[in-house]
């Protein structure tokens, strides 16, 4: 099932309608749907499709030898090209015999071929120069190291810099996109699956539809034989050389430690290298450093780290910890599922990513005018509160610095609060954040809130959100 990407689907699209070349790069981590989304692209189309593999370059070259020879209709029998290089100048001849015909060549998992044959980049820039530029080939190159993508294909010392027509940076779905995989859920267990299993398609493509929030987790968790168990471990293992430091990294992440002092202390690492195992995550979108709104980051001394992640901010937070007793027995990984599930703690995290849901609905209304005006820059702030003395936050804002507008919100992810107390306190932070003058107010809910405060919001402008409202553009 393909579900969302339509703009990425769309891009792919009008570039193969150009009737000329264009090499585009797809990248993104593991499991984001960068196949899925080049297979829709693909679909109809006359395409050489080639995905290398974690093996020797000549294993690689006899399988892309074997893709050629497929998509041109010769024989399976021939034996693999010498080089990669006389690989190409085949490719690149074969396609200006008919330079106006269009096709796609897709080349899947590009670094793992270019790790094994580190010429591979030069040798397809040679291909694209004398060859492939004059004809209406669309060519594809995906990768799930992102850190190779960025600086050896699309770096500028890349042999690549500057052929490249279009780039694809695959991210996980927002709360919106991933809830399209939970047509019947509530809206409530919509936000409580994104605090759980976040954006990946890969892993809400797993949940079952018509089974429980508590059942999906338990199943695919809470259970040794899981599919999503052992998920996080394997993930570090494939991407980096020390998984077991990583771990620990962030587990103390999403233990609440913030700090790299912090985070070395708990996780049991050299405080010397925990800002590498951090810049480290960063790179893989695990990780996030976040200063407060209007902060200049390279020079904030107030950034936390957090899980920016979900799932890997859950599983590290209620998962992990209680992997000893999933291992006993599926009752007991069952009974500590449902534990966590009716915890405080669980409670309070789903809090913690309501405001990310409520920040990525701002965005989106944003771009449709759904605003008081148009907002360039979002995010929270905390800080101190210099009249009343005490630490203070304001949980989403959008902003746009030439207009001198901004909207602060308050996300109340509870059953039931004091609403007039909760919009006076949003108001009388009003001056915390410097050099606005038209403030607007925003009040995200669990649930509807009262007649009364609804009417009072309604004079007065203050905007209202509650989690039905958060979905109803699905």
């Amino acid at each position: 099932m393909f579900v969302g990407r339509e703009h990425e689907l769309e891009v792919l699209r009008g570039l193969y309608a150009r009737d000329r070349f264009d090499m585009v790069v797809v990248y993104g981590r593991r499991r984001v749907g960068k196949t899925s989304l080049i297979d829709e692209f693909v679909r109809g189309r006359r395409v050489l499709y080639f995905t290398a593999l974690q093996q020797s370059s000549a294993l690689n070259l006899r399988g892309f030898s074997e893709a050629v020879y497929r998509f041109f209709g010769m024989p399976d029998l021939l034996p693999a090209f010498g080089s990669w290089q006389d690989a190409f100048s085949f490719v690149a001849q074969r396609a200006r015999q008919s330079p106006r015909e269009p096709w796609v060549l897709v080349f899947d998992e590009f670094p793992y071929a270019a790790a094994a044959e580190p010429s591979l980049p030069s040798v397809l820039q040679i291909a694209i120069d004398h060859g492939l530029k004059d004809t209406c080939v669309t060519m594809v190159l995906s990768g799930s190291n992102e850190g190779f993508m960025e600086s050896r294909v699309l770096g500028s010392k890349s042999p690549l810099y500057g052929r490249r027509t279009a780039q694809i940076h695959l991210q996980p779905f927002d709360y919106l996109d991933a809830a399209r995989f939970l047509p019947d859920a509530t809206p409530e267990d919509r936000v409580r699956y994104y605090a759980t299993f976040g954006g990946t398609p890969y892993y809400l493509a797993l949940l079952d539809p018509s089974a429980s929030y508590e059942d999906n987790v338990r199943a695919l968790m809470y259970d040794k034989l899981g599919l999503l168990y052992e998920e996080p471990m394997m993930l570090l293992r494939q991407e980096l050389r020390e998984p077991g430091q990583y771990y620990s990294v962030l587990q103390a992440i999403a233990s609440g430690s913030s700090t790299p002092k912090a985070i070395a202390e708990h996780a049991g690492v050299e405080a010397n290298a925990t800002g590498g195992y951090l810049r480290t995550l960063e790179g893989l979108n695990l990780v996030r450093r976040q200063v407060p709104f209007g902060d200049d980051p390279a020079k904030s001394r107030k950034g936390m780290y957090v899980v920016d992640d979900p799932f890997f901010a859950y599983w590290f937070r209620f998962v992990g910890r209680n992997a000893d007793a999933i291992e006993r027995s599926a009752e007991t990984g069952g009974a500590v599922a449902k534990r966590v599930s009716e915890s405080p703690a669980f409670a309070t995290y789903v809090g913690q990513r309501f405001e990310t849901v409520c920040l990525q609905w701002l965005a989106r209304a944003n771009g449709r005018d759904g605003l008081p005006f148009l907002a360039t820059r979002f995010g929270k702030w905390w800080g101190t509160d210099p009249r009343a003395r005490e630490q203070t936050d304001i949980d989403v804002i959008a902003a746009d610095p030439e207009s001198r507008s901004i909207l602060l919100g308050e996300c109340k992810w509870r059953n039931a609060f004091n609403e007039t107390q909760a919009l006076d306190a949003l108001r009388a932070r009003t001056g915390l954040v410097r050099g606005y003058a038209d403030h607007h107010y925003a009040l995200f809910t669990r649930n509807p809130v009262s007649p009364a405060t609804r009417a009072k919001c309604d004079a007065d402008g203050t905007l209202l959100v509650d989690a039905e409202r958060l979905y109803r553009d699905l």
